[in-house]
This record gives structure tokens, C-alpha cells and sequence, in this order.
């Protein structure tokens, strides 16, 4: 949990977890995250995936670039309104073939929003239109700023963590830090600092159920 809600490396927990008496190597803490990151983002997702729809609901579509041994890569992330990430899914393209697995990918977990909130680019459009929702998408130099703002958290992440080698280690990493950001983000500007103590003390008890269940 340490490793991927806060900007750390696999040394700095390392570090931390020795400053409180827990003598390990940043390689076990590599396995941990391997073999317990996608069990803990599985059941977060499993709990908030029915809570998350509502009659204005609108999804924030954008794709990012993202270099795996010095080439170019694309990962397309779905944020909804509230700043939930939904999707994420890592392509070598930018086409409109790629924009489409991404998109069936999200609809069939999630169903179907309101409005699909885009940039200019033509894949969205195409896409949109192959699936019979092109009247949906909403498309604007500044009204994607929502996944814009949620691309920033990966960002600081990404600059920590070691370069990533395979496609599927960083849709792995992608997919798991959404889930956990999903599970202790609160947007503090629109709660009372008592509600936010509350909501963040009931994020780190799941987080503990999980562990022990595991």
C-alpha cells in the first residue's frame, strides 16, 4: 500500500518499514507488491464498482505517453466526473483500432455514461461513432481538464518506480495504482476536515481487512 499510494521507491519502503523494526530487502517488498497489489485492487474494485454510476454521470477520456524500453506506448485512462478512475489500458498505437478495445473494455465493466468528455483527437470520434454513441461525446480544448488533473498522481509515480520493461507490468501497475488512488481519494476542497479524518480512517481499515484476509 505504501509503494503505490504514495510517490515511493521500492528502497524508500525498504527504509520506512526498517525505521519500525521490520528488517527486509526492497526485493521482497517487490514480490509483496507482485503478488498482493492485483488481489487488493481486484476486491476495491469488486466494492465500488456499483456505487460509482448516477444519473450524471460523465466520463473523462485521454491517453498518455509512456516510454517501455525507450518506446513509445499509449496508456488510455477513463476518469468519471467525480474524478474516479475507471479504466485503464495500455496500447502501442494511437488509432482508432486501439481506441476501441480501450472503450469496449471500459462499457462492458461499467455500462455506458451519460457523455463521453474527449479532446480533439479523431480516434475518440470514429470510435464513438462505430459504437452507436457518437450524440454522447463532448469534445474541447479545456473540458477534459478532469483526467488531465488525474493523469498527474500516475505521473509522480511513474518518475519513482523503475522503468518499466513489458507492456503488462505497466498495465498491471497502471491498473492497481487507479484502484488505490480510487480507494483514499477525497477531494478535500468540497468536505469539512472532519468528514475527510473520517472517510480516510475508514480507507486505512479496509486496508487493513484486506491484509489480514490475505
Amino acid at each position: 500500500m505504501l509503494y503505490v499510494r504514495f510517490s515511493l521507491s521500492l528502497r524508500n519502503v525498504e527504509d520506512l518499514l526498517h525505521e519500525r523494526g521490520i528488517d527486509v530487502s526492497h526485493e521482497a517488498v517487490r514480490f509483496w507488491w507482485h503478488r498482493f497489489g492485483p488481489m487488493f485492487a481486484a476486491e476495491i474494485r469488486k466494492r465500488r464498482i456499483e456505487g460509482m454510476k448516477s444519473s450524471r454521470w460523465h466520463w473523462h477520456l485521454d491517453e498518455m505517453f509512456v516510454k517501455i524500453n525507450g518506446e513509445r506506448h499509449y496508456l488510455w485512462r477513463a476518469v468519471d466526473h467525480e474524478g474516479e478512475v475507471l479504466e485503464s489500458y495500455v496500447t502501442t498505437t494511437r488509432e482508432k483500432k486501439a481506441a476501441l478495445k480501450f472503450l469496449k473494455k471500459a462499457m462492458r465493466k461499467h455500462g455506458q455514461p451519460e457523455a463521453f468528455v474527449t479532446d480533439r483527437l479523431r480516434s475518440y470520434g470514429a470510435t464513438l461513432k462505430k459504437t452507436g454513441a457518437a450524440f454522447r461525446q463532448e469534445a474541447g480544448r479545456w473540458v477534459n481538464n478532469r483526467v488531465e488533473n488525474s493523469n498527474l498522481p500516475f505521473r509522480r509515480q511513474e518518475r519513482i518506480v523503475p522503468r518499466f520493461g513489458r507492456m503488462r507490468s505497466l498495465q498491471e501497475f497502471a491498473s492497481v495504482h487507479a484502484s488505490v488512488f480510487n480507494h483514499f481519494n477525497s477531494e478535500r476542497s468540497l468536505n469539512s476536515r472532519q468528514n475527510f479524518k473520517a472517510h480516510r480512517a475508514a480507507a486505512l481499515a479496509s486496508g487493513a481487512v484486506f491484509a489480514l484476509n490475505r
